[in-house]
């Protein structure tokens, strides 16, 4: 078929041994360096919108209701299997850190226990840097292959969320190398976690798996032509991140919640109810493997997410200690308060670290890139062996008589490093083990930590925690926060219990604390709120972990955005947030829009859209016609013309001749009352033959317009009426469209009618989704520029539009919630003046109107 599609375009739209004008060549590219030619956009816009044009009316005709509830079933299907891989992919990650961890601690364990007593701590050192600098240079590697892999993702997701394609961020390539990066950049030492890679991956398997195919792995390719729209495809991204924060804390609910408060702009109860069995899928598929593995148990479900705080419980028979008490809320209240601080600190020394990178580091050699990461590498392993030797105490370990289950998870992790027998030393118990029992340690070891191990280990992690995001290697920034928070809150209880003599549980303050430091980062107060609940199974804390989060996320607002915000906003991602300003409504549609349009006409001849595509970087035209006074003279001796006039007319719908069509349609049923109904009104006279119905609403406008045909593409040359002359808009059209119809030879001659032009079907224009061909791409010297494109039949007919008295917030409100990529503002006559993108209802654009408006009035 493609075959045939093409030698029909060479028949159609080319013709050979025929000389073209300077003038063709020069709009068909020919003659142009590539200066000329503008530059594409590094982000586009997601269309949740669906374009209801003929290919995809044809579609719905044949789809009945049992259909529907086939491909409804495919979805829960695939929301299914999602969920399960998901689950796999955490329980590879997880398996494959323990395994190359465990290795590393053994041979450095080893090493510093042989070494202590000989004096050749020195060679312990150079084992741990080699372990660590191995593992970082290959997850540096791997990011050099895809640049996109780097960092946790969540920003990008939350941009792909919010509407914004980002390239390459859920390509199968971006996934192996995320994957595997993560696996070693957590082994290989560095202050990451695995659970911010995990969301990433869980979107590609969202974005990949119901496409069946593979732009990386050109093998990798299924007869499946369904779900190829970005409509289907951010829904299952929803689900697959869903699924990964599911799979990291063992928290479905939270996951569910993550994906609708952090990006999805367009949620309803279907989606709700898919996104959540998802995120069930994907953590008991890992609960049941990894309990398998760790304790074969296989189906006992005992290890719900690859990140889990254990059970928080007092000590049998101690009749003093409470979890939290009413008293406590103060405290908490205060930690909120210093967590947020904490979180706009390190916010804005992540931005300025982020800002030297992209000035000093990212212009320069790939490889440089690498040097960095190896840095922070060294450094970090230094001062981890450095901390453990130097400022570790050594500490007594207690144990938990009557609760042998905690207490020996817990001091089963203990390390002994340069410390006598029946000793640890607290600060290597929690430097020299995995993130998760460094956490576990802080929450529930019954032994103190010196008051110096924690500063200590809260400033080590502070910094180092900050240089490291934004290196070169996927990394996740939870379990960090989390673990420089839970030494901020159990350095709070020590204080307490010690100086101020009061009986807090520990455990409690260093959660607290935990999620204060957290929230002051991210900023996420709903989501964060219901994963910290159910990664604790302890839903008495839900009161205060909700009032830590708003407090310090209310405090950390005071001073900056949150982490991902402030890194989406350095990329120059235009993300829209949940809605604007109440000072924004002094604002209409007419005061942002764009009035110089680039627009096309429903008949056009295929040099105008050549011209159109290769000077303009727009993803969407207006299919406009022209309002003449006379128009009869101008259908004289001009198909093209005739043909955009003919259209008009017939695309105009009078209150009259659509009472007059229903009345017909009424008279063929049996009630006589329904007969009655049209007998009842007065006969209405025929319009003339050629009569301009739309000239009868616009005569009191009449105008002598200039004599433009539409073959002509918008010149700069234009006066301001030629240019900015009154549009009757009939509906938009897509870049991506125009390029299919160019490619497929969907045009006819002038001496031909528009009916021999070749009707594609929506499998046609939906089969390179989601890479539709470019201009750029496109062999210009097998186009014909004389023939003719009707693009009625693929234009979206009935896009949403708004008036240009609109006030802002209804704008927004339409855009956002309904995922808009286009939004025509048209007047009451019907006339285009005007279009927003996503691009004018950003904070910034918006400040920026507003600041003209105030200066205006």
């Amino acid at each position: 078929m493609a075959c045939c599609g093409h030698c029909f375009c060479c028949k159609c739209c080319c013709r050979e041994a025929e000389t073209r004008t300077p003038e063709e060549l020069t709009i068909l590219g020919e003659f142009q360096s590539e200066d000329e030619i503008l530059p594409r956009k590094d982000y586009e816009s997601l269309d949740y919108d669906r374009c209801i044009n003929e290919p995809y009316v044809e579609v719905l005709e044949g789809i009945t209701n049992e259909k529907a509830r086939k491909y409804e079933a495919v979805r829960w299907v695939l929301v299914f299997a999602i969920g399960v891989t998901v689950g796999l992919v955490g329980v590879f990650v997880d398996f494959f850190v323990h395994i190359f961890t465990q290795l590393k601690l053994n041979v450095v364990g080893e090493s510093v226990e042989r070494c202590t007593d000989r004096g050749c701590l020195a060679l312990s050192l150079l084992e741990l840097l080699a372990f660590n600098l191995t593992y970082v240079l290959l997850a540096s590697v791997l990011v050099l292959i895809q640049p996109v892999a780097a960092g946790s993702g969540i920003p990008e997701i939350k941009s792909y969320l919010n509407g914004v394609k980002i390239p390459g961020i859920v390509r199968l390539r971006t996934f192996l190398c995320k994957v595997a990066g993560v696996v070693l950049s957590v082994a290989g030492g560095l202050f990451v976690g695995k659970e911010g890679p995990m969301i990433h991956s869980g979107a590609i398997v969202g974005a990949g798996l119901p496409q069946f195919q593979s732009i990386t792995f050109k093998w990798i390719k299924f007869d499946f032509p369904y779900f190829r729209s970005d409509r289907d495809k951010r829904d299952f991204v929803s689900a697959g991140a869903a699924a990964g924060v599911a799979a990291a804390f063992g928290a479905p609910i939270g996951g569910t919640l993550f994906s609708l408060e952090e990006g999805s702009s367009f949620w309803n109860q279907a989606l709700t109810w898919k996104v959540l069995f998802c995120s069930m899928s994907a953590t008991f598929t890992l609960n049941f493997f990894r309990s398998g593995i760790y304790f074969n148990k296989w189906g006992s479900f005992q290890l719900p997410g690859l990140l889990n705080f254990g059970e928080f419980k007092c000590v049998d028979g101690d009749k003093q200690c409470h979890l939290w008490t009413a008293v406590d809320l103060a405290f908490f209240v205060l930690m909120g308060v210093v967590g947020g601080l904490l979180g706009a600190l390190f916010n804005c020394m992540n931005k300025f670290l982020a800002k030297y990178r992209m000035k000093h580091i990212h212009p320069k050699a790939r490889g440089v890139r690498v040097l960095e990461s190896l840095l922070v590498s060294m450094v970090t392993s230094l001062l981890i062996f450095a901390c453990s030797m130097l400022v570790g105490e050594c500490l007594e370990l207690h144990t938990r008589p009557h609760n042998t289950t905690a207490g020996d998870s817990t001091n089963s992790s203990v390390r002994q490093y340069f410390c006598p027998n029946s000793t640890y030393n607290d600060m290597a118990t929690l430097l020299f083990n995995p993130q998760e029992k460094a956490i576990h340690q802080l929450f529930h070891q019954d032994g103190l930590f010196s008051p110096l191990s924690l500063s200590v280990f809260f400033v080590l992690y502070l910094v180092l925690a900050c240089w490291t995001y934004g290196v070169s290697v996927p990394s996740g920034l939870f379990v960090p926060s989390l673990l420089c928070g839970a030494a901020f809150g159990r350095l709070v209880a020590n204080v307490l219990n010690v100086e101020l003599h009061m009986h807090v549980y520990s455990g409690t303050f260093a959660l607290i604390g935990a999620a204060a430091f957290l929230g002051g980062v991210v900023r996420m107060t709903i989501s964060l709120t219901v994963i910290l609940i159910e990664s604790t199974n302890e839903i008495t804390y839900g009161l205060p972990i909700m009032i830590t989060l708003m407090v310090a996320k209310w405090t950390g607002d005071l001073f900056n955005k949150g982490i991902y915000d402030i890194h989406i906003e350095l990329r120059g991602v235009p993300l829209l947030e949940w809605e604007t300003e109440v000072e924004m409504d002094k604002l209409t549609a007419s005061d942002i829009m764009e009035p110089n349009l680039t627009y096309v006409y429903p008949h056009t001849r295929v040099q105008s859209l050549v011209s159109i595509l290769r000077t303009t970087v727009y993803h969407a035209f207006p299919v406009v016609t022209e309002n003449r006074h006379n128009q009869r003279d101008f259908t004289k001796g001009n198909i093209l013309v005739s043909n955009n006039i003919h259209f008009k007319r017939s695309s105009v719908v009078p209150r009259a001749g659509e009472q007059r069509r229903r009345c017909q349609s009424m008279k063929s049923y049996p009630s006589s009352e329904l007969r009655n109904m049209c007998d009842e009104q007065p006969p209405q006279p025929e319009p003339e033959e050629g009569e301009d119905l739309l000239q009868q609403m616009l005569q009191t406008r009449h105008m002598p317009y200039p004599n433009l045909y539409p073959d002509q593409s918008p010149s700069e040359e234009w006066t301001m009426e030629e240019r900015f002359r009154p549009l009757t808009f009939h509906g938009t059209i897509l870049r991506s469209q125009l390029v299919s119809l160019l490619l497929r030879g969907a045009c006819y001659s002038e001496n031909q009618s528009n009916a021999s032009q070749p009707r594609l079907s929506y499998t046609e224009m939906t089969e390179e989704y989601p890479r539709y061909p470019d201009i750029h791409d496109v062999d210009l010297t097998q186009l014909n520029p004389r023939m003719i494109v009707d693009v009625t039949p693929y234009m979206n007919p009935a896009p949403y539009t708004v008036s240009p008295n609109s006030r802002i917030s209804q704008v927004f409100n339409l855009f956002r919630t309904m995922g808009l990529r286009h939004l025509p503002v048209v007047n009451a006559v019907g006339e285009i003046v005007g279009i927003i993108t996503r691009h004018n209802l950003t904070h910034e654009f918006l400040q920026t109107k507003l600041r003209q408006h105030s200066i205006t009035v």
